[in-house]
């Protein structure tokens, strides 16, 4: 199989890894105990221009894992009901497989090794999908286990900001309090966030904006 251009500069971009912004909604901040309850993801692509943007949010909704904790003052910030009938919620191990798929797809499509996780608190995100794995011996995770990219720090280093609403506002991106706190919305905020900075840095670094990087 052919690999085009586009696809071996996003794999020199960052060294071999494909980033894939993760958002999760959990039962609480303990990933061994509290259960996780919605996952979303987005690929991040290359355009030809060597620009950054986000795929569309693919999500799914997770039956809390046998003997897992709700804590109520998480349940009251995410507002997840876990029984509700219209949830269409999946087991953890085929919720995984329904995240993980898309991505070993896009890894093959862009000549890259391993997925990186993007996220706001990244090592969150990046402790409850490990534990998830664990619980489900799931063999076929495509995330490098302990590496991640964090809005929080980049958004910092950028506008100055380390809340996702203030860094996304600070982006030029508007922010609805009232989506707040669901997987898929957050996801395509800080999706749309961690773009806006590496293609931010992309222009101001002669670097890359020149070609230098043999791409």
């Amino acid at each position: 199989m052919s690999i085009s251009p586009t696809a071996t500069r996003m794999a020199q971009r960052f060294r071999g890894f494909l980033p894939v912004v993760i958002d999760v909604e959990t039962g609480g901040f303990d990933w061994e105990r509290h259960a996780l309850l919605e996952i979303a993801a987005a690929i991040i692509r290359m355009d030809e221009a060597g620009y950054l943007h986000p795929e569309p949010v693919i999500s799914t909704h997770v039956v809390p894992f046998a003997g897992s904790e709700l804590d109520p003052r998480s349940m009251e910030v995410n507002g997840i009901d876990p029984g509700h009938p219209f949830r269409f919620a999946v087991p953890e191990r085929e919720a995984l497989e329904f995240i993980f798929k898309p991505v070993r797809a896009a890894l093959g499509a862009n000549n890259c090794q391993r997925a990186i996780l993007v996220g706001h608190n990244a090592s969150f995100d990046l402790g409850v999908i490990n534990a998830a794995v664990r619980r489900t011996g799931h063999k076929r995770n495509p995330f490098h286990p302990f590496s991640a990219f964090d809005t929080v720090t980049l958004g910092g280093l950028a506008y100055g900001q380390t809340v996702l609403s203030r860094a996304v506002e600070a982006s030029g991106q508007p922010w609805d309090a009232r989506e707040a706190h669901t997987a898929v919305y957050d996801t395509e905020r800080t999706a749309e966030l961690f773009c806006r900075v590496v293609n931010r840095w992309r222009e101001m670094d002669a670097f890359w904006t020149n070609g230098q990087h043999g791409a």
